[in-house]
């Protein structure tokens, strides 16, 4: 089994070398700008770069296809590797800082969660700022070809739905034939939003440098702020605008951006049964909670309670985690059920965590078929999603996950409040870490961070963040016996 690793190692060997091109950039600015931080993104490329190329070239020579037990142990290594050698710039710059909190950071920036454990965010230098949202830039980019390209191979994850058998425009869910094309068509449409982004949000009255910062965490749904205060920093209607614009935009398929550009045409936004159910929910929980709000008088105005119903409810439910006010001190049934919306309003193959819209359509439908069965049991109705039907692997697949994903919020809700944090705070901190939302409620609400919890209070969550970001199957596979016989 030992020597079976040797494979495995020579690739994460190579992603960690080319993971290591990333410190260039921030350390690009810091020599440009005269910050202090140059010599700790220097020495984190050097030993970045150096550990992946050493580990490469001491096992290439075991180098082999690798089968789909390589690949659950080559994603899990990968998603905590990265993030471990991401730490040497934070903990060489930011004295203090001790490994854990660095790990959680950075995990959460690469995961996309974008919880944080930083204060004072509008006092450090902007290339520690660059260095956060640029990580989760990149894993935004990691994230969607994980999810299109590998978790497929392995049998796992939600686009496991999007096979070319299921209904819609995504019978051509594959987009090019190779997966390397298929990751490069991918690329190129998430690289042309972001530089969009950063042109609106420049245009909506940002300076250039917040507009580079907030477009990748936009796009990569992570909810990163180079300003304690978030969006509320701001104050501006504009530039919320923009952020629901294009939080909107990345909560979708980025499979359906492709195909619509390439086809030049809405039709497969309009025909995708995913998209429809998202905007659907979105709308009506908008309009929900803006009456709520009118009705509790929270706000006076419509157009008050509508501005902030639509920026926060949009952010929490993208898993973003962007707030433009402390929601936290709603009538509790909002922020409640807008933690609730971060579970499913995310689509498969888009930067968002969570269960995924489309495998909270299928258990929806598999329910009311059971309960239609009670009533006809000899009644043939099988479950569709457009025009075409779902097989039941898929279904027992959606079954076994939400199994999965359900003891794993209890499981780790109930270590937490072992540790002795209170139910609220341990349940919303595990729901937002798992859901790679950011913001949970109680201590951890959009107005603190998770810089008050313990050392195995963070590392609990950091799991969650790591569990929830891989769809479970790639991390709790590894806990198996049988994983580990030859």
């Amino acid at each position: 089994m030992r020597r079976s690793l040797f494979p495995v190692l020579s690739v994460l060997g190579f992603a960690i070398a080319l993971f290591s091109v990333t410190f260039l950039v921030p350390l690009a600015y810091a020599v440009l700008t005269g910050e202090d931080t140059a010599n700790a993104f220097l020495t984190g490329f050097v030993l970045t770069f150096g550990a992946g190329v050493g580990m490469h070239v001491l096992t290439r020579r075991y180098r082999r296809e690798l089968q789909a037990r390589d690949g659950f142990l080559l994603v899990s290594t990968l998603w905590t590797s990265m993030p471990a050698v991401a730490t040497v710039p934070m903990m060489l710059y930011l004295q203090g800082l001790s490994f854990t909190d660095a790990y959680f950071e950075m995990v959460s920036a690469m995961t996309t969660t974008g919880a944080t454990v930083l204060t004072g965010l509008d006092h450090l230098p902007a290339s520690i700022n660059i260095w956060r949202h640029l990580l989760s830039w990149v894993g935004g980019m990691g994230i969607l070809v994980l999810a299109v390209a590998v978790l497929p191979l392995l049998g796992v994850g939600g686009s496991q739905v999007f096979k070319a058998e299921t209904p819609g425009p995504m019978k051509d869910s594959k987009l090019t034939p190779r997966i390397t094309e298929t990751a490069r068509a991918l690329y190129t449409v998430y690289v042309v939003i972001s530089l969009a982004c950063v042109v609106a949000y420049r245009v909506a009255g940002m300076t250039w440098l917040d507009a580079f910062m907030h477009a990748g965490s936009t796009m990569s749904l992570t909810g990163f702020s180079s300003h304690d205060a978030s969006f509320a920093h701001f104050n501006s209607p504009a530039i919320e605008a923009v952020a629901v614009v294009f939080m909107l935009i990345a909560l979708v398929n980025f499979s359906i951006h492709f195909l619509a550009w390439r086809g030049r045409s809405l039709k497969p936004y309009l025909h995708c049964p995913e998209t429809r159910w998202q905007m659907g929910l979105l709308a009506f929980s908008v309009l929900l909670i803006t009456l709520f709000l009118l009705a509790h008088q929270e706000y006076t105005r419509f157009s008050e309670a509508f501005r902030y119903a639509v920026f926060n409810i949009v952010s929490v439910a993208s898993t973003t985690g962007f707030a433009n006010t402390d929601y936290a001190l709603w009538p509790a049934f909002a922020p409640m059920t807008m933690l609730l919306l971060s579970m499913v309003a995310s689509a498969a193959g888009s930067t968002g965590g969570g269960v995924k819209m489309m495998r909270a359509v299928i258990l929806v439908k598999q329910a009311v078929r059971e309960l239609s069965r009670t009533l006809h049991p000899r009644a043939i109705n099988p479950i569709r999603l457009g025009n075409q039907v779902v097989e039941n692997p898929v279904i027992f697949g959606v079954l076994a996950f939400m199994l999965m994903y359900g003891l794993s919020v209890i499981v780790l809700s109930m270590m937490l409040m072992f540790t002795g944090l209170d139910p609220i705070t341990a349940f919303s901190a595990i729901i937002a870490c798992i859901n790679c939302l950011g913001p949970g409620l109680g201590a951890v609400g959009p107005a603190s961070n998770f810089q008050g919890l313990g050392d195995v209070q963070t590392w609990i969550c950091t799991f969650a963040m790591l569990l929830g970001r891989l769809e479970l199957l790639p991390i709790l596979v590894l806990f198996t016996p049988a994983f580990w016989r030859k």
